[in-house]
């Protein structure tokens, strides 16, 4: 069983300032970061962290050569991310010392993909495989649907939030992945609680995972509502922890687990992740979860 992954790869350009360059001012930052990224890229890199065969589908400049070997390394299978000529996707981030952003963000290759080479790779798709989406490229309203009517499973992180793009998908959704703000502008409410009774109202055959963060995950569908809590750390760093919340928790659905497990798996993966500094260099791999969920409980 395998998981497509049509996501986004980017580079992270962080620059380190005392505050953020103002117009007309020229300014020495006092470091520099080149970092590998993108919701989707760091997805797969916990799917295959966690065991699960992940083909990523995608694009990058066809002078970065490295991306594609760094994926590799993580267990990713690249086959299906094409070389071509539009600049790598990235983010122009400035870092200042209290700890505020400001980030440019540019697509990219990752708004490249083309109708007849999604066809091709949905075509080579097996009874079983699922499709994993985030909103981070283009054509996704395409993929999912094409997806759906090939009988593949499809898992939908729509970050950043388009409402209306997602809503116009939802019928083709097996399981919505969103966080607590995403859910409430999906659902149009405004507390945690509404967005949980209205999302099974609006669309009753739709599962849902809803990530709250420190307090854990929720996840409801037509029959079920369940709820697992976060795992208590020391956090240093979110980055990344709701994408491999993501990874874990789909490769343990793939492999049989029932959903309360594998969201308790997820957390346990994020809980790792947190205490790290870092995105990709941060997710676990399958043993250090087992490890952490031996000697941690609720």
């Amino acid at each position: 069983m395998t998981i497509y992954n049509f996501g986004s790869i980017n580079l992270d350009h962080l620059y380190q300032l005392d505050h953020f360059v103002r117009p007309g001012e020229t300014m020495a930052s006092d470091s520099y970061q080149c970092l590998l990224g993108g919701k989707g890229a760091n997805q797969s890199v916990a799917l295959a962290k966690a065991g699960a065969q992940v083909k990523h589908v995608g694009a990058v400049n066809s002078l970065d050569h490295a991306i594609l070997s760094e994926l590799k390394d993580y267990g990713v299978n690249v086959e299906l991310v094409e070389y071509i000529d539009t600049p790598t996707g990235h983010a122009i981030i400035q870092l200042t010392k209290a700890a505020e952003n400001s980030i440019i963000l540019y697509s990219g290759a990752n708004h490249c993909l083309e109708k007849s080479r999604i066809d091709v790779i949905l075509n080579g798709a097996e009874k079983g495989d699922w499709v994993l989406l985030q909103n981070e490229t283009n054509l996704v309203d395409y993929i999912v649907i094409e997806a759906h009517k090939k009988g593949l499973k499809v898992a939908f992180n729509p970050a950043p939030m388009d409402v209306e793009l997602t809503k116009s998908v939802l019928p083709y959704i097996a399981l919505l992945i969103v966080n607590e703000v995403e859910a409430m502008d999906l659902a149009g409410v405004d507390s945690i609680d509404a967005a949980e009774k209205a999302l099974p109202e609006q669309y009753p055959d739709l599962a849902v995972l809803m990530t709250l963060g420190s307090d854990g995950v929720r996840y409801f569908d037509g029959d079920d509502n369940l709820y697992v809590s976060a795992f208590k750390v020391e956090a240093k760093d979110t980055t990344a922890a709701g994408d491999t919340f993501i990874g874990f928790t789909m490769s343990a659905i793939l492999s049989g687990a029932n959903i309360q497990d594998a969201m308790k798996r997820g957390c346990a993966a994020s809980a790792i992740c947190v205490t790290r500094i870092g995105a990709m260099i941060a997710i676990p791999d399958s043993k250090e979860v087992d490890d952490f969920l031996s000697t941690h409980n609720f």
